[in-house]
């Protein structure tokens, strides 16, 4: 079995005013090691979803964007060695 080179599936929304999904993605790119980014959504409301090693830092950015919720990490790892992630 492989093991994936990111362990944590990182879900969640931005709730918040004069949100900028480009910026946002950018941001990602720029300052976080990971794959599979989608951060989609509109001025008010953003869905982010990342694989990392590091979903604390995605939170703590998160936050400083807007009201996070919906927050769902899984270990990816643990998954495909189906377990309960």
């Amino acid at each position: 079995m492989t093991e994936t080179e990111f362990k944590f599936d990182t879900q969640l929304l931005i709730a918040g005013e004069d949100l900028d999904e480009d910026a946002i993605y950018d941001y990602f790119v720029e300052h976080f090691k990971g794959d599979c980014l989608l951060a989609v959504g509109d001025e008010d409301l953003i869905k982010i979803h990342y694989h990392t090693n590091e979903p604390w830092l995605v939170l703590e950015y998160c936050a400083t964007l807007g009201d996070i919720h919906d927050v769902v990490i899984e270990n990816m790892e643990r998954q495909a060695k189906g377990l309960k992630g």
